[in-house]
């Protein structure tokens, strides 16, 4: 659906002065993608996603919309082809003086259809974001999760393709955030769209997104289902993601501060223990304390689901023959789960 095809942008003041904001990315995003792209502010994401609508042109590179270089054509062809991109972002962009149903029907003025029509289909997406009770209310009067529905409702009024979400539930409160992302993926399931979805913040990615790629400093450092990611993250901007988002991580800061907060014995070992695959039945745990004779103190589980599928792990301490435990960490190791020995006496961990 799309194809973006060593991208460059750069930002200039005509001047000596240059930025360089996107540095030759390369992004394919298949049809029906709940596509995330994530990094940390300046990471140029946010530049990145303007580029699919030409919101930003390029300095170099292709974009193409169902195998249509966009980069390439003329004025008219071009908005015509944006016809089936919507976009929404963080702050809304709704008219103040203008009711809801006025709003959404923006797009639709030039639209060819009958005033019947165009109002028939403002109805239907209102119903579509559940604000069919707000048709003649005016921005001031709504809630901030409300102004984002009808800006999604506007974003869809041409029937388009492709939804580009730009941090769209960044102003947002987290119950709201949760009701936004939930409507995102349900109209990605009933309307067949594809979205592309922006943000720094990794829960959101974990909510919808089926596929992700992580952006520093321009470029796109890593790219995967969103499953594998969390599940094995290669990068360390990408494990630094993750661990905002899980307990594992956290409970492992807290030990490192406070390890004599836990009975660790001489001959103990620490570790974390993260599943790789989508299949987690497998009692690994009960089947590893009988078969290597081992007592596994389990400080914290933390399971969830990502993509459809349970992900998460176990922090747990070894107790019992050395020898025994080196053998546990291998079987653990043959069914697909990492394990990470936490080391408190230093300030990362050993990844065994």
């Amino acid at each position: 659906m799309i194809e973006l095809e060593n991208i460059v942008k750069t930002f200039s003041d005509g001047g000596e002065n240059s930025v360089e904001a996107l540095k030759n990315v390369s992004v394919s995003i298949n049809d029906g993608d709940i596509y995330g792209i994530i990094g940390f502010s300046g990471a140029g994401k946010s530049t990145l996603v303007r580029c699919i609508n030409l919101l930003e042109k390029p300095s170099s590179g292709t974009v193409k919309i169902d195998g249509i270089d966009i980069t390439e054509l003329k004025p008219k062809e071009l908005r015509e082809e944006r016809k089936k991109i919507g976009m929404i972002f963080q702050h809304f962009n709704l008219m103040p003086s203008r009711t809801v149903i006025e709003n959404i029907i923006l797009p639709l003025k030039h639209s060819g259809l009958s005033k019947e029509e165009i109002y028939g289909r403002a109805r239907y997406l209102l119903g579509l974001v559940e604000l069919s009770d707000k048709e003649n209310a005016y921005p001031a009067e709504l809630s901030g999760g409300q102004k984002q529905r009808v800006a999604i409702a506007r974003a869809l009024a041409n029937n388009p393709k492709i939804l580009l979400s730009d941090e769209a539930t960044s102003a947002l409160d987290p119950q709201t955030t949760d009701s936004i992302l939930k409507l995102l993926k349900k109209l990605n399931s009933k309307l067949n769209i594809t979205i592309v979805v922006i943000t720094h913040e990794m829960d959101v990615i974990k909510q919808i997104c089926n596929k992700v790629a992580v952006m520093d400093q321009g470029e796109v450092v890593e790219t995967g289902d969103v499953f594998d990611i969390f599940a094995n993250p290669q990068e360390k901007l990408t494990k630094d993601f993750i661990k905002t988002t899980s307990n594992l991580y956290k409970l492992e800061d807290i030990l490192s501060d406070n390890p004599d907060g836990i009975s660790i014995q001489a001959d103990d070992v620490v570790a974390r223990l993260t599943y790789l695959k989508k299949d987690v039945s497998e009692p690994i745990i009960s089947t590893v304390t009988k078969k290597f004779d081992l007592n596994l103190n389990i400080l914290l589980a933390d399971v969830e689901i990502v993509s459809g599928a349970p992900i998460g792990g176990t922090v747990v301490i070894f107790s019992g023959d050395p020898k025994n435990i080196e053998g546990a960490i291998k079987y653990l190791k043959d069914k697909s789960v990492r394990v990470d020995i936490i080391n408190f006496d230093k300030e990362t961990d050993k990844n065994e």
